[in-house]
């Protein structure tokens, strides 16, 4: 969260033992303001007072400089209400580490998430929010956004359940939102500032010299930010005196807001290796800290990284996260003043480098971490072996957990990447390879709301650097993540722009699978005549090629499109080149499959003798294969067929065939000790995916 400065709290990650600031929970002051924000939660609105019922949730404002303790009053005031909202609590920040407004789309997707609920790939910014509204629609919810930068951002998440309550933290006040009352956030008072000055010191320090301190907590201003600072400072010189802090920010020619001046001392104060990294801690993606990343910004070892990180957190400056692996987080109130910082004390070339270093450390361990989950073959064994041992990841599991903590990070990586504009060749590298570990991670279905904003960034470099072929596999994805998603029309757009990009390319597989594509698009929306055509642009290429596995395939899409069609003869000639192919690279299954495939058409055609030959070749050809149910199945169209010529007698000795060949599959399957289903289902599920092989 943004502001945590005021009730720092966690453990060290490390294992070195706890921070001198971890504990129990603990909160400082500002009674007065919860008492009034709980009040706040059931005064009456203008709706009630009119006699209607509120239409949505009531909103709270928790208004304060970056710095005041907002987001830690905003946290005490959910612990303290939560249990009213049985519906649970949700949280998201609507603005990133530097100062970027947070699309909307994004945060309703991560809200959708947290809920559990599904996140179509690409869906708009309104579909994203109406599905969220109808999640909250039933149930009592209380939803906290943080560092809102405006109202737009706030009433597009609004829930309308006045069963729901929204706590917003901002800088200033949200207009346009009726009916919020702001709770602005000046200074703590003076004994709930002294006291958390001495949480971190001896208090004895400040009963010694009390002036001194209060007139140090009127220098700060009373901001809880910056008592962390000269608290954490404090502890880290315990021979200076509250005074000569107190002397030394005086004596601070850039004057300016307490905070600002509190972290320059504490960072002129730091050894020269801590104090850069602490400056190149800006450059994390989304604040988000780990080891890997504070070594590779340093160009430092790990163990020392660790070391420091700890260091920083002891007096403040970062924040310890709980969580099973180490991670820290940069006060979002201190992100802008590192990164003045930075660029004050650093080159731009070291400060470009230093980015580079990272996103090549986090190339390498998405490497890995995709890399594990392939340990069966011994080439990959041989290379992870030879990594060093802090880029390896001890068992898949490990690498999985590793991925999933650090996917918000990851994904803004990959944006500030793209965004930078001058590291397009690692952006590039890296979004393959999070691609990658993602998929074999997670599965291509469960990953894709983020891989489709992978995809468009992609886009976005190809574009910007004039890569067609990149720009052609951008679309492709892009496409396929739109078609599965129902949105034909739109993947029809991008598989047409795809073909253009490859051909401009000279890709032949961009090509052909971009033609392909296009002809699934108009299968989907029904134009079956275009569907066979484009399924013939893309067989003549593979034919040119020398593609005999693929030129079989597009027969049978060729072959599908005309029998939806009605054109049965069309189907039948291409159903017989597709056999002739398979049987020329001796593909046996796909043999069998495609006699049934031409069987079935047969029979569409009126032709039951023919199916009835064609048939009963296949059940030959799916014994060669092996497939048992594709056996049964023809067993039981063999039936059909005999009854429908009038044979009852020899259709009920094929459909009792089919049940004694599904019989032995369940026999084996329950020896085996897997979970098996009847007969009738198994013939069933023969029969549709039979009836759908074309697809």
């Amino acid at each position: 969260m943004a502001d945590q400065a005021v009730e720092p709290s966690g453990a060290n990650p490390s294992g070195k033992g706890p921070l001198p600031a971890a504990g129990e929970h603990r909160f400082l002051g500002r009674a007065r303001e919860l008492k009034e924000l709980r009040a706040d939660i059931e005064r009456a609105g203008l709706d009630t007072i009119s006699g209607r019922k509120a239409p949505r949730a009531r909103v709270l404002l928790i208004a304060g400089r970056p710095g005041s303790g907002r987001t830690a009053l905003a946290e005490e005031l959910v612990r303290q209400v939560a249990d009213r909202y049985p519906g649970g609590v949700l949280r998201a920040r609507l603005t990133e580490p530097d100062g970027t407004p947070v699309p909307v789309e994004r945060a309703a997707r991560e809200l959708l998430a947290a809920l559990g609920l599904p996140t179509p790939p690409g869906a708009t910014e309104e579909d994203l929010t109406d599905a969220f509204r109808a999640a909250l629609a039933d149930r009592a919810a209380l939803l906290l956004l943080d560092d809102a930068p405006g109202a737009e951002q706030v009433d597009a998440l609004l829930p309308d359940n006045a069963d729901c309550l929204l706590v917003a933290v901002s800088r200033g006040p949200l207009t346009g939102i009726a009916d919020v009352r702001p709770c602005t956030l000046g200074g703590l008072d003076t004994k709930s500032s002294l006291e958390l000055l001495t949480r971190h010191i001896d208090p004895v320090r400040v009963t010694v010299d009390p002036r001194s301190a209060e007139g140090l907590v009127e220098l700060l201003q009373g901001q809880p930010a910056a008592l962390t600072l000269a608290g954490g400072w404090l502890a880290a010189h315990p021979q200076a005196a509250v005074a000569d802090l107190a002397k030394q920010l005086h004596a601070d020619p850039d004057e300016g807001a307490p905070l600002g001046r509190v972290l320059r001392l504490a960072h002129a104060c730091l050894p020269a290796g801590a104090a850069r990294l602490l400056r190149l801690l800006a450059l994390a993606p989304a604040g988000d800290i780990d080891p890997h990343t504070a070594s590779a910004l340093a160009g430092c070892s790990l163990d020392s990284a660790r070391g420091v990180l700890d260091d920083l957190a002891g007096t403040g400056l970062l924040r310890a996260v709980p969580a099973p692996l180490p991670r820290y987080e940069v006060p979002g109130c201190l992100h802008p003043l590192l990164l003045s910082l930075a660029r004050a004390h650093d080159r731009p070339a070291e400060l470009q480098l230093a980015r580079a270093r990272m996103l090549e450390r986090t190339v390498r361990l998405l490497q890995t971490c995709r890399a594990i989950t392939e340990t069966d073959s011994p080439e990959t064994r041989e290379k992870l072996k030879g990594l060093p041992p802090a880029l390896r990841f001890p068992t898949p599991r490990a690498a999985e957990d590793w991925l999933r903590a650090r996917r918000p990070a990851l994904l803004a990586a990959a944006r500030l990447a793209v965004a930078d504009g001058e590291l397009d060749t690692l952006a590039r590298r890296l979004m393959s390879q999070l691609v990658r570990a993602m998929v074999a991670h997670f599965g291509t279905q469960a990953a894709a709301g983020d891989l489709y904003g992978i995809h468009r960034l992609v886009l976005d470099v190809a574009e910007r650097r004039r890569l067609p072929r990149e720009r052609a596999a951008a679309l492709l994805n892009l496409a396929d993540l739109d078609a599965r998603t129902g949105r034909t029309a739109q993947a029809l757009a991008r598989y047409r722009a795809a073909l253009d990009a490859g051909r401009e390319a000279n890709d032949p597989y961009a090509t052909g699978r971009a033609m392909e594509s296009v002809g699934g698009a108009h299968q989907e929306l029904g134009d079956h005549d275009r569907a066979a055509d484009w399924f013939g642009r893309a067989l003549s290429q593979r034919l040119a090629r020398g593609e005999h596995e693929e030129a079989a395939r597009l027969y049978g899409r060729i072959a599908g499109a005309h029998t939806y069609a009605g054109r049965y003869g069309e189907a039948l000639r291409n159903w017989r080149a597709a056999i002739a192919e398979h049987r020329r690279t001796g593909d046996v299954p796909a043999h069998a499959r495609a006699l049934s495939e031409l069987a079935r058409v047969q029979e569409y055609a009126g032709r039951p003798a023919e199916s009835l030959r064609t048939c009963q070749e296949a059940v030959e050809w799916a014994r060669r294969a092996d497939d048992v149910r594709l056996q049964a199945a023809l067993q039981l169209r063999l039936a059909d067929t005999l009854e429908r010529l009038g044979d009852p007698v020899a259709a009920s000795l094929h459909r009792g065939a089919a049940e004694r060949i599904l019989g032995e599959e369940v026999q084996g399957a329950e020896d085996g000790g897997t979970d098996a289903t009847s007969p009738e289902q198994d013939a069933n599920a023969c029969e549709i995916r039979i009836t759908s092989a074309e697809d």
